[in-house]
């Protein structure tokens, strides 16, 4: 009786072992979530805040916290495309400060910035206020912005998330912290580039609004 105790002992040992790794994984994963994005605060900035915080408090959740299966992979992949369509769509937004004092948002297009409200009656307000909606017009460094932004995006997602790369690539989850203290450098370094050649002055949805009403250039 007393060996067949014994004998029990170290299982129940390996058994609380194993649970206690799985635990410490999770705690890990959770530990290194946190680390990326506040280590890549300033690369984050370069993207919509609403685009931003939705991935965050969904993230988890579709990739089950780095421990996922192909229904799992499936929701990440549409999680992530779906924020990267925003990254894009969101410059080629614009805001402007109406009659009313009250921040509008709208469409760029070639002719000018067409409001998400009655474009009509805001194109008459907007006139009376002083403000020309054909200075928003669409520009080629819209599109160089919107590249960027969904790379930057893509970048954070794929490779600097904990999450996602727990995931899709869990062989790589030693090399994301080098891939962590690397992003900010090489997107900084990128993006000051980006910002010299092509200058913006958009203030779109997701991005701090302008205060006053001055048109885009």
């Amino acid at each position: 009786m007393e060996e067949g105790i014994k004998e029990g002992e170290p299982k129940k040992a390996s058994g609380a072992t194993a649970a206690d790794q799985a635990a410490m994984s999770t705690t890990t994963v959770g530990r290194m979530e946190d680390a990326t994005f506040k280590s890549i605060g300033d690369v984050l900035k370069l993207l919509p805040t609403a685009t931003v915080v939705v991935y965050q408090v969904l993230n988890p959740i579709v990739t089950n916290a780095g421990a996922c299966h192909v229904g799992y992979k499936i929701a990440t992949g549409i999680l992530i495309g779906l924020c990267g369509f925003f990254c894009a769509f969101s410059t080629f937004t614009d805001s402007y400060v109406g009659a009313d004092g009250k921040v509008k948002y709208g469409l760029v297009t070639p002719r000018g910035l067409l409001p998400f409200a009655d474009s009509a009656a805001a194109a008459a307000a907007a006139a009376a206020g002083g403000t020309d909606f054909s200075k928003y017009r669409l520009r080629f460094s819209d599109f160089v912005h919107a590249a960027f932004a969904v790379a930057v995006f893509a970048a954070v997602a794929l490779l600097a998330d904990a999450n996602t790369v727990a995931c899709f690539y869990p062989s790589l989850k030693e090399q994301q912290k080098k891939v962590v203290m690397a992003l900010p450098v090489v997107v900084g370094a990128v993006s000051g580039v980006i910002f010299i050649v092509f200058p913006s002055r958009r203030h779109g949805i997701g991005y701090p609004p302008e205060t006053s009403a001055p048109a885009s250039q």
